[in-house]
């Protein structure tokens, strides 16, 4: 396995900058997630990490080696495209065993890999079977069966899980998960979902218009945004502006916004939907921190969890519960809604 670098990567397609002095590592065993909006690049650099696009400007190693010129089969990398791009004509099994061949392996060795691959992916009774006469998720499996086989050094994963439908996108997810950690390969995951970047990457990159905007744990990204992009981008966020002053923020009814220290807040602050309560009588200002007045704009039932969405001085604020715990308030009715000082999250200017 190998880790991946890329340092002051820039790729242009005519006068747009798909990637704009992008540097990233790609640890070595980790599951790293590039998460970003249409057109932010973040395909662009996985095709530049494979060897599809040849950057203009920077460098790319996987391991010890500068790989700027070397072409894409001796890259040592296992891919899975959006499609799958799997031979129809061919069983699964020939499938998988199709990159072993082209590097000319032993039959008794490709038939003992691709075995191995089988089971790995939980398809090992299905090695005759064409690919139309199997599921989405099955498909899925052996294009990660075939990507795998080969035993490369990474692994290259381009929104695999898109074509699928959420139920069973949630159980691939699991899977992903589970074959990566049993193989121990550094793994490149592009994707535009959010949630699906929390749930299975070690890492995160989040881009946006070629430039790579923040990376790190996906927690630590979640609860520490470095900027109102970020904020919103990843997960939920309710923001508030105001005007700094010493001790806090005030916003525009008069409401102070403490700091958590002695130093003024920046002009925009964040608050997640979860870490705010409603409630539709005022609260007990001992046992709150924030409480702001509004009125209740709709309750949104989603099974186990409920969202509150609320008016505040013509601004949406959405707030999260258990749906159990939601309180019981009329549509249009007041209502007020409270956090605690260490949920603000300051968002640099």
């Amino acid at each position: 396995m190998a880790q991946v670098d890329v340092r002051n990567l820039t790729k242009r397609f005519g006068s747009v900058k798909a990637l704009d002095d992008v540097s990233l590592t790609f640890p070595d065993g980790q599951f790293f997630g590039l998460l970003g909006p249409s057109g932010s690049g973040k395909t662009t650099l996985l095709r530049a990490i494979a060897g599809f696009e040849f950057a203009d400007e920077g460098t790319v190693r996987i391991g010890d080696q500068s790989v700027e010129n070397v072409p894409v089969e001796k890259r040592e990398i296992g891919m899975v495209f959006q499609n799958y791009a799997l031979f129809p004509n061919m069983s699964v099994a020939d499938n998988i065993g199709f990159g072993l061949r082209v590097r000319k392996v032993s039959g008794a060795e490709e038939k003992k890999r691709v075995g191995e691959a089988l089971e790995l992916v939980q398809l090992g009774d299905l090695g005759d079977r064409r690919p139309h006469q199997l599921s989405g998720g099955q498909r899925q499996r052996v294009a990660l069966a075939r990507a795998i086989v080969t035993q490369p050094r990474v692994l290259l994963l381009d929104e695999p899980l898109s074509a699928l439908d959420k139920a069973l996108r949630l159980d691939m997810q699991i899977e992903l998960k589970r074959i990566q950690r049993e193989v121990g390969i550094t793994t490149i995951f592009v994707t535009h979902d959010q949630e699906e970047a929390l749930t299975l990457s070690d890492s995160i990159g989040i881009l946006k218009e070629g430039r790579l905007i923040q990376h790190g744990p996906p927690r630590d990204i979640y609860n520490k945004p470095s900027s109102e992009f970020t904020a919103v981008f990843l997960g939920e966020a309710n923001l508030f502006r105001g005007t700094p002053e010493a001790g806090g923020l005030r916003l525009s009814d008069g409401t102070l916004v403490p700091s958590t220290g002695s130093e003024a807040l920046p002009g925009v602050i964040a608050v997640r939907p979860e870490n705010i309560t409603v409630s539709g009588a005022i609260p007990n200002p001992d046992e709150t921190g924030i409480c702001l007045e509004a009125t209740l704009k709709q309750r949104v039932f989603a099974g186990a969890m409920a969202t509150l969405v609320l008016d505040w001085q013509g601004q949406t604020i959405k707030a999260v519960a258990r749906d159990s715990d939601a309180p019981e308030i009329a549509d249009g009715a007041k209502a007020y809604f409270t956090w605690s000082p260490e949920s603000t999250i300051a968002l640099p200017a």
